[in-house]
């Protein structure tokens, strides 16, 4: 007598859409404790009294009956009141998941043949497509036709389990397309399919979902390091955050400090001129006013001498009165209203030199955070111009205004002297050096993906570059949208690029001063970007020196 436990696809499926996640409870209890004291069998509709005992609610209400004073049966605790019975969700759940675990929870299949009360089925047979219990399979026992028949595990519909089309059992599965099939199938409609017993396919099947179970294992377990790594960055992030917010408080206090030191020192300064101009204005005017004092008693004895009768006197005293009394010459001597601007000149000078200072310790700190996240950029061949010739290593350009023989392909510039970098990047943040000492002319910076190649192009971040360049040997320039002129200090030896690709941030550094050139803020980058050069045009010799990828030395 054959037997199979053969399941059909549509049987596999049904018990998929069916299943559902419930957290493992049962790993928590022992098997005894998921049966009823009262019935001895698994719970149906546990119940919790207020001792703390579950039983079936069926069987606590059976044993109450109708008093209202009632004990535990368990541990006979009494109730003088009758305890409201609700289902303990918690407790079922733990017990559904070991109904489960344990294939308690499966249908009970019933005999198709019975009457009345039907018994419990023991095999389905495919041939007779019925199922029956213990007393009603016996023919299929004793009956030597009946023997040859294929039996199964009792199901609910062995329907099924027999092909719709020939009315055979399913006995073999189509690797092909993944069904089960009957005998007669496999030399009709699967008759160049690879089939093989439904044992060997569910077996194969099996192992196809252990592996994907496997896959899937490892995805949640990378999802879950990822989880724990963004978390991680969110906490470095606040950190570094809270620290950057520390620094900065202390930068503006101590620029806040030095500005009221100079201010203080303005003032004192200035009030310390204003109190020597008031002490230089008293003894002018002191001086003035004993000169008018003189003045003033000479003009008395001249009043009186004029109407003297004396002619004598008048003879003898006049040649000393007529002479001009000893005074200063006050033509030339003032005294300035307007106050001096040397004191504010110095005081500004000092401050300037002071946050002058401070931004440069700010923009080294900052470059040397930056200079982690340095990467080995090396120029891409196969987008330079036919004029420009690049070291075997990949890490200078130069124009020699000469073509060179290099195929064409779409992804080669054709109309200006530019050339991209090997590596591109979709996230995070990179960060290299280029030298640019003994240049007249140059182009650095980044550029998506997409940009135009051929003809001319023009460098501004709608066209998808974010650039600065060098022109005539002294002008800076940052090729936004509207071109901005750059005011350096010092001719450019050697140019750091920072890209912040989720920030959105392109900077340029003047890595020999430790100084900050520009920054491209708030951009959106949705492709990948590729690290740009351009030597420009040789200029009779004038610009022949090469764009030179540097390592990058971090500062101590």
């Amino acid at each position: 007598m054959a037997e199979s436990s053969l399941q059909t696809p549509k049987e596999t499926r049904r018990q998929s859409k069916d299943q559902k996640f419930t957290p493992d409870f049962s790993g928590l209890l022992s098997e005894d404790q998921f049966l009823c004291s009262i019935c001895q069998n698994v719970f149906t509709n546990p119940v919790s009294t207020p001792c703390g005992h579950n039983f079936c609610m069926k069987c606590i209400k059976t044993c109450w009956g109708d008093s209202e004073q009632c004990h535990c049966p368990f541990c006979k605790e009494e109730f003088t009141k009758r305890p409201e019975l609700k289902v303990n969700t918690g407790f079922r759940e733990a017990l559904d998941h070991f109904k489960k675990k344990s294939g308690l929870d499966k249908p009970e299949v019933l005999c198709d043949v019975c009457t009345g009360v039907k018994q419990k089925a023991l095999k389905s047979c495919l041939d007779c497509v019925m199922t029956f219990c213990k007393s009603h399979l016996e023919p299929h026992n004793n009956t030597p036709k009946l023997k040859k028949h294929k039996l199964i595990n009792p199901v609910k519909n062995p329907e099924d389990y027999i092909c719709q089309k020939h009315r055979r059992s399913l006995e073999l599965f189509c690797r092909d397309d993944k069904t089960c099939v009957c005998m007669v199938c496999t030399v009709t409609d699967h008759k160049k399919h690879n089939t093989v017993p439904v044992k060997e396919g569910i077996g194969e099947m099996k192992s196809q979902l252990e592996k994907t179970r496997t896959e899937m294992q490892h995805m949640m377990q990378y999802r879950l390091k990822k989880i724990k790594d963004f978390k991680g960055s969110v906490e470095l992030r606040k950190r570094n955050t809270e620290k950057e917010i520390a620094d900065s408080v202390e930068v503006f206090t101590a620029l806040m400090r030095s500005i009221e030191r100079s201010q203080a020192e303005l003032v004192k300064a200035m009030e310390e001129k204003q109190k020597a101009a008031e002490r230089q204005a008293e003894d002018l005017i002191k001086e003035l006013e004993q000169e008018i004092t003189e003045l003033k008693w000479r003009d008395t004895e001249l009043e009186q001498l004029s109407h003297t009768e004396d002619h004598l006197q008048l003879l003898q005293i006049y040649p000393s009165l007529c002479r001009p009394p000893h005074t200063k010459n006050w033509t030339d001597i003032s005294i300035d209203p307007h106050l001096s601007v040397e004191p504010v000149r110095n005081a500004l000078s000092e401050l300037q030199t002071s946050v002058e200072k401070m931004l440069s310790e700010s923009v080294s700190t900052e470059v040397k955070r930056i200079q982690q996240y340095a990467v080995d950029v090396t120029l891409d061949a196969d987008t330079a111009h036919r004029y420009l010739i690049l070291s075997n290593d990949g890490k200078q350009v130069r124009d020699e205004k000469r073509k060179q023989k290099v195929p064409d392909n779409p992804k080669r510039f054709n109309g200006c002297t530019c050339v991209l970098g090997k590596e591109g990047f979709s996230t995070g943040r990179v960060y290299y050096e280029v030298q640019v000492r003994g240049k007249t002319d140059w182009d650095l910076g980044v550029a998506r993906e997409s940009i135009n190649r051929k003809g001319k192009i023009t460098l501004s971040p709608l066209k998808g570059f974010w650039t600065v360049r060098l022109r005539n040997g002294n002008e800076y320039k940052a090729c936004a949208d509207s071109p901005v002129l750059l005011s350096l200090r010092e001719r450019l030896q050697k140019v750091g690029v920072f890209v912040d690709y989720e920030e959105g941030l392109v900077s340029f550094y003047d890595v020999e001063s430790r100084s900050h050139i520009y920054s491209f803020t708030g951009q959106s980058f949705t492709e990948k970007l590729y690290p740009f050069f351009s030597p420009c045009k040789n200029d009779g010799g004038k610009n022949s020196a090469p764009l030179i990828i540097s390592p990058v030395s971090k500062t101590e």
